[in-house]
């Protein structure tokens, strides 16, 4: 059983900034690739940012240059460290976890709200 954990969404004004943690627990040999998505009222899951074990990071054209991510691996952690919010990025962020278990699967958070208004 593998759990992952997000924390820190909230609301914030527009051009503010807000940090992410999501964390996988559990039984599995190794995690791989981490990501974030997000899902606004109506709208499809997005990619918002991905990060592979070797520190490779791939983002969604909509946030290169404002969302940073980063892991610490002995944390099985990742941050999503984001920066001049817009008001469209107002969405549930989702935090997925590929863990390597009897096969390698996808794991995926609940998700935590981030609201962009002023």
């Amino acid at each position: 059983q593998v759990r992952v954990e997000e924390s820190g969404g909230g609301l914030v004004q527009p051009g503010g900034s807000l940090t992410l943690s999501c964390t996988a627990s559990g039984s599995f040999f190794s995690l791989h690739a981490m990501a974030w998505y997000r899902q606004a009222p109506g709208s499809q899951r997005e990619l918002v940012a991905s990060i592979a074990s070797t520190g490779h990071t791939l983002y969604g054209d909509s946030v290169k240059g404002r969302f940073t991510i980063t892991r610490d691996n002995p944390k099985n952690t990742i941050y999503l460290q984001m920066n001049s919010l817009k008001v469209e990025d107002t969405a549930i962020y989702i935090c997925n976890a590929l863990a390597a278990t009897s096969g390698e699967h996808d794991f995926w958070g609940q998700g935590t709200q981030v609201t962009v208004s002023s």
